[in-house]
This record gives structure tokens, sequence and C-alpha cells, in this order.
């Protein structure tokens, strides 16, 4: 049964929030081994986000995905013109211009005219890369090869799209502006798709995994084996009573795939609302993509339980928090067809 519109809308907020989150929680050890890990916060790894929690490039794109669907959605609602992908891509161009320019422009509106989004926070050089392109990439025309994990970790919003097929077009998409490679667009979808399915269609955990991966079968196998062996060791662990998780069997979380799978299997293992702070750490403590591996873990527990489950003390240093709150809120709020102020996206 869909959710409730105010469940959905809370979930809006929630999913952008706990992303927002594990990325500030990933982000200070993200290049550090698991031994330096230990040497810089000691024996458990990381624990909580530093204050203030600064969000990386991963949470910025998120954001202006989020924003660039939100105008594409205004814009069909009220002309009947249908383009997200390309009003995306130019919102991606607009993100561009704050790591060039110091500061937005006088009269600047929009996402574009919070300074605050005008910090570099270490951007991928795949992603500088293609939005330096002319046109937009897509799936059947990729600008390069990249399956790095760029891709899905800003494709949280394609989720609450009006239908399931969408968000899993529209995630792949997305990603496939920035990332070619199969596995780099594919895991974009299918995140998108884990989104939709427990945000809005509140599909419990273990069901909308297994959706997942029977979609992404027909795509690309190497992503929806990857997954299947993030069930599986969930499985493995609950049965033989594992101390800790280990994703590093997973993989680094460095690729697309590697990261979806390393924030599933680490919902797997801790899929309660009470759980949320252990499965962040557990998805931010090895030795890879921290940030990325983090920010999934928490876009999927805040989709699954709400706003109910993120810890208040984290949020309380958490910046960005005005943005992630209202335009999660507006992506819940445009599937469920609940009104919202339009002129923020016009």
């Amino acid at each position: 049964m869909p959710r409730e519109p105010m469940n959905v809308v809370d979930r809006g907020a929630a999913c952008l929030l706990g992303g927002a989150l594990g990325d500030a929680l990933g982000a200070p050890v993200q290049y550090l081994g698991w031994a330096d890990i230990q040497r810089d916060h000691g024996p458990e790894g990381v624990l909580a986000p530093p204050r203030p929690a600064l969000v990386t490039d991963d949470t910025q794109l998120t954001l202006f995905t989020a924003d660039g669907y939100l105008r594409a959605w205004v814009r069909g609602r009220t002309t009947g013109e249908w383009d997200p992908i390309e009003v995306v891509w130019q919102s991606y161009r607009r993100w561009l211009v704050t790591q060039q320019v110091a500061a937005p422009e006088p009269g600047a509106t929009g996402l574009v005219g919070d300074e605050r989004l005008y910090s570099s926070r270490s951007p991928g050089l795949t992603c500088l890369r293609a939005l330096a392109a002319d046109t937009p990439p897509t799936p059947e025309e990729p600008q390069n090869e990249s399956s790095g994990c760029n891709g899905v970790t800003r494709t949280a919003p394609a989720g609450f799209a009006p239908s399931a097929e969408i968000a899993y077009d529209l995630g792949c998409r997305f990603a496939a502006l920035t990332h070619g490679g199969t596995g780099g667009w594919v895991s974009g979808g299918a995140f998108s798709l884990l989104i939709h399915l427990l945000a809005v269609r509140g599909r419990p955990m273990r069901e909308a995994v297994d959706q997942v991966i029977g979609r992404v079968l027909r795509d690309d196998p190497y992503t929806a084996n990857t997954l299947n062996r993030a069930v599986v060791f969930a499985d493995e662990h609950r049965a033989q009573g594992f101390d800790s998780v280990r994703v590093d069997r997973l993989g680094s979380g460095w690729t697309g795939p590697e990261a979806l799978a390393i924030a599933v299997h680490t919902v797997l293992v801790y899929p309660k609302r009470s759980q949320f702070v252990d499965a962040l750490r557990a998805a931010a403590n090895h030795s890879g993509g921290s940030d990325a591996t983090a920010a999934l873990t928490g876009n999927i527990l805040g989709a699954l339980h709400g706003t109910a489950a993120l810890p208040r003390d984290w949020l309380a240093g958490l910046e960005l928090v005005d943005l992630l709150t209202e335009l999660g809120s507006d992506l819940g709020r445009s599937v469920t067809g609940q009104e919202f102020d339009f002129a923020r996206y016009s």
C-alpha cells in the first residue's frame, strides 16, 4: 500500500537529511584505510560527525538534483512541458558555477543565490569534466566509461517520481549525465527505485531490494549480482551472529555498484529505526569511499523510517538543514499531489 501523503513528505525530508548526515560522518575518513581511521579516531573508528558537520559535493549535487527535478515537475504541471533530464542537466551546470566562483552574483535566486553552496568540497574530476560538455550525455551516448560512485550518490530525489518505472529511468539518466559506465548509471537507477519503493510505496526493505535486483538484472547483471551478494552476506551475518559488519567483502565503495551494495547490506543488518547511528557508523568505518557509502545508507534509512530515526544531536550540527528539509519535503509533496510553493522552482 502507498504511504499516507504526510508520511511521504516526512520521508522526503528524512531521505535528504539522512544522506547528509552520513556524508558528513564519512567525509573526514573517506580517503583513509581502516588502520588509519582507528589511529585517528580510536579502535571503533569515527563515531559522530564533526561540528560543524560539513557535507561534500555528494550532498550539494543531491540538492541540485532535487531542485532540478522540482523545476521540471513545476514546469510540467503549469505548462505541460516535461523534460527533467535537460532541466537537471542545467541544474548541475549551475552547481558547477558554484565551484568556480567565490560568491553568488547580485540578485541570484534559488540555490545559486545561497552563498553557503559556494564551497568547494573536493568534487570529483569525472563530474567536473562531464559537466563542462556542451550537451548532456545519455546511457546510449555516454561521455565517458566511469562507474564511479558520484553518479549514484545524488540520485535519491528521482525516487520521488510518480511511478517506480519513472524513478528507475530518471535515476539512470541523471547518473549518466556524468557517469557513462554501465554500473555508474544503472546503480543510480537502482538506488532511485529503492528509494521510491521505501518512501512512496511503503515496501519492506527486503522486498524492495529483491524487486530492485530483479529490475536491474535486465540492464546490468554485475550490479544485480553485487546487490544480491549484499543480501546473502546480511543473511550470513544474522545467522552466524558476527560481532561487526564486514562491508569490505563487498568492495571499497568507490564504484556505484559497490557503494550501493555496501549501503544495502548495512541497512539489512541494522534495519530498525533505533539502529540509525549503528548503521551509519558501520557504513563509514572501512577502507574506501566512506562518505558515499554512509550517505547512501542515510538516504535509505531516512526513506524507510522518516525523521523520527534521525539523531537530534547530529542534526543540530549539520549544515544546510533548512535547504535539505525544504527540498526533501517538496519532493514528497510533489509525488503525493500536495500544494507547495511553486514560485521557488519557477
